[in-house]
């Protein structure tokens, strides 16, 4: 007999999870509260580097359906959902996204749509690279400076190689230009 679990995840620990929980109910499933996992983890974090998911998966059997509200609460990138469905689906275990009209991800429809999801992702992902691209050669090729900037004026870091030359401490030159010691040892690397 098939059970029906629910996994709700939310970000951070001021937000929470019952409007994943209300939308599962109002979608129809009716999930034991004993297989209702919520957790508090970044998005970031693999689905199976999570200790909820990770207690989710040693409690669901063959037969079982698992019930999310979208797919980024599943997994952190296309790949990474793809990769947990298609565990899931070598369990035996179906996977439903209320997002995706309550489609079986594990069914031949739910594959294509998870392939569908996976060339738009990746498309997205590539456009973003090359917008990214793009316009750090444009500032580049309008003489923009990038990346931070220096921490000490180029009289202070010639007046830095000069006192350390007499023998003053990296520590103190860092404590009298109110910098960090290791931009000072950046700057006596560079001058030898």
């Amino acid at each position: 007999m098939s059970r029906t679990f629910a996994y709700a995840r939310v970000s951070t620990a001021d937000q929470t999870p019952t409007n994943q929980i209300m939308e599962i109910e109002q979608a129809g499933f009716a999930v034991d509260d004993r297989r209702v996992v919520t957790e508090s983890i970044s998005g970031s974090v693999a689905a199976d580097q999570r200790p909820g998911f990770s207690k989710l998966l040693d409690r669901m059997e063959d037969g079982d359906v698992l019930i999310v509200t979208k797919l980024d609460r599943l997994g952190r990138n296309a790949m990474d959902v793809r990769a947990t469905v298609e565990a899931l689906a070598a369990r035996g275990i179906r996977v439903h996204c209320l997002a995706l009209g309550g489609a079986d991800l594990t069914s031949a429809a739910g594959r294509m749509t998870m392939t569908v999801l996976n060339a738009v992702a990746e498309f997205e992902r590539d456009l973003l690279i090359e917008r990214t691209n793009a316009g750090i050669a444009r500032a580049k090729s309008e003489g923009k400076a990038m990346g931070r900037p220096p921490a000490l004026s180029a009289l202070q870091r010639i007046e830095v190689q000069k006192r350390l030359a007499d023998g003053a401490s990296v520590a103190s030159l860092a404590k009298t230009y109110g910098t960090s010691r290791q931009t000072i040892m950046r700057i006596r690397a560079i001058g030898e």
